[in-house]
C-alpha cells in the first residue's frame, strides 16, 4: 500500500494500535497491550483525550510517542487513599501484592483499590490511580486505519462474530 492511498486517523475511522507506557525518569515499561486496541475514532473514548487529539491525522505504520503528565489526567496523588490494615483482619484471597479490590464506603459509594504491600503484620491498599503522579510517554504504533462499518460505530469498535450459538449476540472487542 503507497502512502497516497493510505487513510489518516479522523472521525468515524477504524483504528487498531498498540501501546505501551514508559515511566519518562526510569525508561520501565509500566504497561502495555498484549494484542493489538480496536476502537472507532471519534465514537468512544478508550484513550484519554489528549493521546487521542495525537492520533489525529496519522496513519497505519505511524509509531508516536506521547509525554503525559499523569496528574493531568487522573489528578494529584491522595494520601489519604492509602489504607493500612492488619493482616488478621484481611482474607487470605485478598493478601496479593496487584490484586484489586472493590471497596465500599459508609454511603454505598464504590472504589477500586489495588494491594501494593504485604508483610507478616500489615496489608497496604490503595486507591489512587497507579500511574497518579508520573510523568509517561505512551509509545503507540498504529497497526490499521479504515472505515468502520456500520456496527464498529455502533459498538465502538470491532465486532468479532461469534459461532453460530441458538439466542447468541455479537459482543464488541476491546
Amino acid at each position: 500500500m503507497t502512502q497516497e492511498t493510505k487513510q489518516a486517523v479522523t472521525n468515524g475511522k477504524y483504528v487498531e494500535l498498540m501501546y505501551k507506557v514508559i515511566d519518562q525518569k526510569t525508561g520501565d515499561v509500566l504497561t502495555e497491550v498484549e494484542f493489538p486496541l480496536g476502537y472507532v475514532h471519534g465514537v468512544n473514548e478508550v484513550l484519554a483525550p489528549a493521546i487521542t487529539a495525537e492520533l489525529e491525522g496519522r496513519l497505519a505504520g505511524d509509531v508516536i510517542e506521547v509525554p503525559i503528565d499523569c496528574n493531568q489526567i487522573y489528578g494529584p496523588r491522595d494520601e489519604s487513599l492509602v489504607v493500612i490494615e492488619q493482616i488478621e483482619g484481611v482474607p487470605e484471597d485478598y493478601r496479593e501484592v496487584g490484586m484489586s479490590i472493590l471497596m465500599e464506603n459508609d454511603n454505598g459509594d464504590t472504589k477500586s483499590f489495588l494491594v501494593t504491600r504485604v508483610d507478616e503484620k500489615s496489608i497496604t491498599f490503595d486507591g489512587n490511580n497507579p500511574l497518579c503522579g508520573r510523568e509517561v510517554i505512551f509509545r503507540l504504533d498504529i497497526m490499521e486505519v479504515r472505515e468502520a462499518t456500520e456496527e464498529e460505530i455502533e459498538f465502538g469498535g470491532k465486532v468479532e462474530q461469534s459461532p453460530e450459538v441458538e439466542g447468541a449476540t455479537k459482543v464488541p472487542v476491546q
